[in-house]
């Protein structure tokens, strides 16, 4: 991995960072005093001054606040502090630097908050665990419902870190600061849009701390995956770059299949077939030229075509039906040994026996970290497979549940969304940010299939497969912008891919 991928840390592994810090000869105080330091920085070149509340919760965050309140009141701005609870209960560090506040300690209200221009929120760090509640929940409805601009120190009270939940009611912030690296909640929906316009800022937290830390999440980009992007040798050969094998619907459902087919042979897969039975052959010639067709008219038929060494990649589930036929057809796959996608009907058709499904995946070793196994899901399929951890949308920790369904079913889990989430097995996991709302239209997901199914036969390990197609999902669609449909996913990756490969060497 390079050097250059952005690490995301949990509330846990921000907190080691910041005790091994300490650990290593730097006061606790002196960290408090550069985060409300770099936090009034970006204030006072972001606004001019004015009328400014800055709320202060018990803990850590708010030290933060009384550091911001006495840089801005030093400057000349008009400030007022709240504290949430007795300013006597305050210890630590926190009550150091309110030691150095010399205004006034106003108790929360939730009066007059249309006076202020600006309300710094530090009332609750990332580690929250609890909805709000009480005056707490009161002020920041109302904070909410105010005009006044509003920076939130670290993430926004009400918010996790971790997951990017509303614990129910959220600071809405225009602005959020935090430090040292950016954390899950802050990427994820609906996090990422209750954060606004993000800082990250140096408090004198070294880099080497991660080393100790070992952190298992990153922002999904090629500095995560681009050392196991396929290269092409000049002295390759299509049957070198692998063959892509993609399962067809019957007659009627033949569309899904095409669009994973094409996206896996512009993906740089040396070949491509379709695999469908004798009723579908002409619907798939009818529009392929460059992809195969195979013909497969029985379950012998199929199971003969998995003997083939050279079909190394397998893409089941697009359009194929919620069948019998269907489960038969994935469980020959893996019990083939193949690299497989498992996406759409043939996810759903284990909706009665996930455990069958998760069981034929381990017997055959791909639990381990080049796991060849990636189950494509989106909310509703996941839901059918993985019941017990998801949630209605929107509503529950797709990090965690993702990791959880990885571990669970020994495949790497792609679920998918505006900030898919890719998970191995040993719970290293990426999550792609910006995905533009075009991407939401017909057929999308089957393209993805093909993605990640074609740098499969490529020799990608499957961790990295599928989120280097979830980026170059992304990347297509943010070049294309608006009117995109599936049909134009594939053929617009060339200048993706030419970028990607001069980027690469």
């Amino acid at each position: 991995m390079d050097e250059t991928a952005e690490v995301l840390l949990s509330t846990a592994e921000m907190g080691q960072a910041d005790r091994l810090t300490i650990d290593a000869g730097l006061p606790g105080r002196q960290l408090m005093e550069a985060a409300g330091q770099s936090i009034a920085r970006i204030i006072l070149d972001k606004f001019n001054p004015g009328r400014t509340l800055v709320l202060c919760g018990p803990g850590n965050n708010g030290g933060d606040g009384f550091v911001v309140a006495r840089v801005l009141k030093e400057k000349g701005w008009p400030v007022v502090l709240m504290l949430m609870g007795a300013r006597e209960k305050l210890g630590g560090d926190a009550g150091i630097m309110a030691d150095l506040w010399d205004g006034e300690i106003l108790p929360l209200s939730r009066e007059g908050l249309d006076d202020y221009e600006l309300i710094v929120d530090g009332l609750f760090g990332a580690g929250l665990d609890r909805p709000l509640d009480g005056e707490v929940l009161d002020l920041v409805m109302a904070a909410n419902k105010s005009t006044a601009r509003k920076v939130a120190i670290d993430v926004p009270s009400g918010l996790s870190g971790d997951s990017g939940l509303a614990l129910g009611a959220c600071i809405e912030a225009d602005i959020t600061v935090t430090f040292l690296r950016r954390k899950p909640g802050h990427v994820l929906y609906p996090g990422k849009a209750f954060c606004g316009e993000l800082f990250v800022t140096d408090i004198g937290i070294s880099d080497r701390v991660l080393e100790d830390i070992h952190p298992h999440t990153w922002v999904n980009t090629p500095a995560v995956w681009g050392e196991r992007y396929p290269r092409l040798a000049v002295t390759g050969h299509k049957y070198s770059r692998g063959h892509a094998a993609i399962v067809s619907g019957d007659i009627a459902h033949t569309g899904a299949c095409r669009l994973a087919a094409g996206a896996a042979l512009r993906v740089g897969a040396g070949l491509v077939s379709v695999i469908c039975d004798g009723e579908a052959v002409a619907a798939h010639a009818a529009h392929l030229t460059a992809v195969m067709i195979k013909c497969c008219e029985s379950p012998e038929a199929f199971k003969e075509l998995l003997h083939d060494v050279r079909l190394n990649a397998w893409c089941i589930g697009p359009a194929n039906g919620v069948t019998e036929e269907t489960r038969e057809n994935v469980l020959s796959i893996l019990l083939a040994g193949k690299h497989v996608v498992i996406d759409a009907d043939a996810l759903s058709i284990f909706k009665s026996e996930p455990e069958e499904l998760f069981a034929a995946i381990k017997s055959f070793g791909r639990q381990d970290a080049g796991c060849g196994t990636v189950l494509t899901p989106h909310e509703g399929e996941f839901a059918r497979i993985f019941p017990d951890l998801a949630g209605r949308e929107g509503h529950y920790d797709r990090l965690a549940a993702a990791r959880e369904a990885a571990k669970r079913s020994g495949a790497v889990v792609l679920l998918k969304g505006p900030d898919t989430v890719v998970v191995g097995p040993g719970g290293r996991a990426t999550i792609m940010e910006n995905a533009p709302a075009d991407l939401a239209t017909a057929g999308s997901g089957d393209v993805l299939s093909g993605l990640v199914t074609g740098l499969l036969a490529q020799g990608m390990p499957a961790f990295e497969a599928a989120s280097a197609a979830v980026w170059l999902h992304v990347q297509v669609a943010r070049a294309f912008g608006a009117g995109l449909i599936a049909e134009d996913i594939a053929p617009c990756l060339p200048p993706v891919l030419e970028k990607l490969r001069k980027s690469l060497h």
